[in-house]
């Protein structure tokens, strides 16, 4: 094997062969603890997990690389309960591994000189040749993040703020349960419960425009993107604010019709006003008169019934007629 190595002259980290080539961390582990080692001491309050985070490593992977340092002797924390309640952790990483005891002397007095190495950086060896002068020690791209970690809080985490909202509460509460039943429809749709309360300040106003719960749903549900969901929140807002319907007006009441004026009856009789309801010229006695004549005579009485006897014998017995010359 061939070797070919430049010494660096600046932003660089010293490395322990304790820690490269220790058999039973892997490389998350060794990377980190290296990582640790080369910032500046501006950003030692960071927690362990989000110095990870900023690796690549998280979740398993994390927890494994974490168990393995604590395991050698390179991370080692301790959990109390300070005053009102809260937990506090506090970590220590160190790059050469060290015992309980040692550890907690190292906790007791921080300031203390470590039990190894100094923390100064030592001048340039004279064995081997060097390039440059010594400088101190700095990581490179290094951006301090606001902390959402398991870091000490100067006070114990307060409820999350409810949406301010004007409409009622009930119908706040069936708005937030229709972005709750999203999830059965559509996994992807997933809602927590205060990504809900935030959301349903938007969705109580399709339900105070006269919708129902099942429109509301019907709407958020429908035209499914083809390239899916990737956020439930973000999603759901733009179309609750973007597919918001028009406010249904209410029709206004019409006057009620007024009453025509009197006139005078164009019918026989004596002469009387009466009010029409459209444009009738004789009132409803008089229309009626025409058709009541009618039926005022009554009818012919119809002639006897003659037994078809009777009425055989009468043709019988008249004259035939006399016949015609040819």
């Amino acid at each position: 094997m061939l070797r070919h190595a430049i010494a660096p002259s600046a932003r660089y980290t010293k490395a322990s062969n304790d820690v490269v080539r220790h058999p039973r961390l892997n490389s998350d582990a060794k990377i980190l603890i290296l990582y640790v080692q080369g910032l500046p001491d501006s950003a030692t309050f960071k927690p362990l997990s989000e110095l990870a985070r900023k690796l690549g490593i998280k979740g398993r992977a994390y927890q494994k690389a974490k168990k393995q340092l604590v395991e050698a002797g390179y991370v080692h924390e301790w959990r109390s309960q300070g005053d009102g309640g809260r937990w506090i952790t506090e970590q220590l990483v160190a790059n050469t591994a060290l015992t309980e005891p040692q550890a907690s002397r190292l906790r007791r007095t921080p300031s203390a000189t470590p039990l190894t190495a100094p923390l100064v950086a030592a001048s340039p060896s004279t064995h081997f040749p060097t390039v440059g002068v010594p400088t101190a020690r700095a990581a490179g791209g290094y951006e301090p993040v606001e902390d959402h970690g398991d870091k000490t809080t100067p006070h114990p985490p307060s409820e999350p703020e409810r949406p301010t909202s004007t409409a009622d509460p009930t119908q706040l509460a069936r708005a937030e349960r229709v972005l709750l039943s999203l999830r059965h429809s559509r996994r992807e749709l997933h809602l927590g419960v205060r990504e809900a309360a935030k959301l349903a300040v938007e969705a109580v106003k399709w339900l105070e425009r006269g919708l129902s719960e099942s429109d509301l749903r019907h709407a958020l549900l429908a035209e499914r993107p083809a390239e899916g969901v990737r956020s439930a929140v973000g999603f759901l807002r733009h179309r609750l604010i973007q597919k918001l319907p028009e406010a249904r007006t209410i029709p206004q009441s019409f006057d009620p019709v007024r009453p025509r004026d009197l006139i005078e009856c164009q019918g026989p009789g004596e002469k009387h006003t009466f009010r029409p309801l459209l444009d009738e010229t004789e009132c409803t006695p008089c229309r009626l008169v025409a058709p009541n004549t009618m039926y005022a005579a009554p009818p012919s009485p119809e002639p006897d019934h003659i037994p078809w006897r009777e009425r055989f014998a009468r043709i019988n017995t008249t004259p035939a007629a006399a016949p015609g010359r040819t």
